[in-house]
């Protein structure tokens, strides 16, 4: 298990059951990258990927 794993399972346990829209999360996203601007990058690459998921792979 990596380190940042234990976000991620408090995530599911917290959050789990509850629905949420690309909207809601595209502004969570944007609301954590201006109150942490350091992490710019790594958002953005995880937003990219997300968003990108069902390309097919040449």
């Amino acid at each position: 298990m990596y380190f940042t794993d234990r976000g991620i399972e408090e995530l599911a346990a917290r959050r789990g059951e509850e629905e949420v829209s690309i909207d809601w999360l595209a502004e969570q996203l944007r609301t954590f990258v201006d109150t942490f601007p350091e992490f710019e990058i790594p958002v953005e690459r995880l937003a990219t990927w997300l968003a990108r998921l069902d390309d097919d792979e040449d």
